[in-house]
Order: structure tokens, then C-alpha cells, then sequence
């Protein structure tokens, strides 16, 4: 059975600076309820743990995204980086 995630929550943009342009925004969905799991980074964002729900991500229109909540860290970063390349297959 899946469950899908409702209400507002935070979202981590996915997409490059260098793409603002564009009409979309590339995010990822947080949950401080989902399971554990190696492609579901962990961050904090005001002050709360909550996971990056990498593989539920989505293209949403600029205008849906609520207030700036901070930036993560660069291990967090990082972490993020290596669970994209884990849901999309990508390789070096």
C-alpha cells in the first residue's frame, strides 16, 4: 500500500542556481515520519530533523514554494548527492 505525504511541509531544492529561470523547480519532499533508509538523507531545517524524500521527487511552479527555511550543510549536501545518484542509477 503507498501513502501519499499531504499537507506543508519543508522541501529541499534539487535543481542548480543556474536553472532559476526555468518554469519549474526540481524539490524533494521532507518527512520527519518515513522510515529509515540509505537513499533518505537525513538534514536539519529549523532546528528539526527530517528526511529528504529523494525518490518522491517532483517538478512544482516557483510560486507553490512557501518561505527560504535555510541552507543545509555541505555533508548534508553531500549525502543528498550520493542518494541521487543511488534512486537514479548514476555511476562514475
Amino acid at each position: 500500500m503507498a501513502h501519499e505525504q499531504r499537507g506543508e511541509r519543508f522541501a529541499v531544492i534539487l535543481q542548480s542556481d543556474f536553472l532559476v529561470h526555468l518554469s519549474t523547480v526540481l524539490i524533494a519532499p521532507t518527512s520527519t515520519g518515513a522510515p529509515s533508509s540509505p537513499f533518505r538523507p537525513e538534514v536539519e531545517l529549523l532546528g528539526k530533523r527530517t528526511q529528504v524524500m529523494v525518490e518522491q521527487m517532483v517538478a512544482v511552479a516557483p510560486r507553490r514554494l512557501g518561505d527560504f527555511a535555510g541552507r543545509l550543510e555541505p555533508r548534508e549536501l553531500e549525502e543528498i548527492d550520493e542518494a541521487l545518484h543511488t534512486v537514479l542509477g548514476l555511476y562514475n
